[in-house]
């Protein structure tokens, strides 16, 4: 009898696409997972596709996979991902959040947040999509101190173009997305939580919403970054 392969859906972050993923899923035992991974709208082979919304994003995840899955969701791919769990509970087999948030419950801070998403939206616009690949991965949150993998993420990011980024910027940025931080204790099903030890302000957030799930697991990747598919693919991979 062949045995029945779980279907792992992964879900890539902003400026990413389903390459994103590719160091995991190399890992990962064949037999074992099959997995899905959609380029979101705005990135990708999904560049043109739009609107762009978390509705219809969400909407996109749950039509690509079957009835019943495993869902990975890295950085904006962990808000979707938390945002599908909540609206298809009956459908997610296990629910895995790396680097990610249940949104900003503060008003101001919402506010901030998406005026200045929106201010680097338009700057995006007017740059040249290595320029600002170049510029993405030497700030602070995305840096990966091994040339490499660097190189394969800039490969990745220049498979977008910058008025969708742009266009996916705006419609995604955390500041429009509402905090689902009241509605945690909804997650009945097994949740884990990840962060890379080095990436502090998101394993505090990661401490918060594995304090706020049940009994959700919290793994604090040693050394690890917030760009955990390309600095950390092992630990994912054993997690999985």
């Amino acid at each position: 009898m062949v045995p029945v392969m779980d279907t792992a859906l992964m879900v890539h972050g902003f400026a990413g696409t389903s390459g994103t993923w590719l160091p995991v899923t190399r890992l990962l035992e064949p037999k074992r997972y099959r997995a899905v991974i959609p380029d979101l709208r705005g990135h990708g082979q999904n560049s043109a596709v739009r609107p762009i919304s978390f509705e219809l994003c969400v909407d996109d995840l749950l039509a690509a996979a079957p009835p019943r899955f495993t869902i990975a969701g890295y950085s904006l791919g962990g808000r979707l991902a938390l945002q599908a769990a909540l609206k298809a509970p009956e459908r997610i087999e296990r629910l895995i959040l790396i680097s990610t948030t249940a949104g900003l419950e503060d008003p101001a801070l919402r506010a901030q947040r998406l005026e200045s998403d929106l201010l680097l939206a338009e700057r995006l616009k007017r740059l040249a999509i290595g320029s600002f690949a170049d510029q993405w991965l030497d700030g602070d949150l995305f840096r990966v101190d091994r040339p490499e993998v660097n190189l394969a993420a800039r490969g990745e990011i220049l498979k977008n173009r910058p008025g969708d980024l742009a266009a996916a910027l705006s419609a995604l940025s955390v500041g429009r997305m509402e905090p689902m931080w009241s509605r945690l204790g909804e997650l009945a099903m097994p949740v884990d939580v990840v962060a890379g030890e080095r990436d502090e302000r998101y394993v505090e957030i990661a401490e918060q919403l594995a304090g706020s799930i049940g009994d959700a697991v919290l793994h604090v990747v040693p050394a690890g970054t917030h760009a955990l598919p390309r600095s950390d693919p092992q630990a994912l991979a054993a997690i999985l």
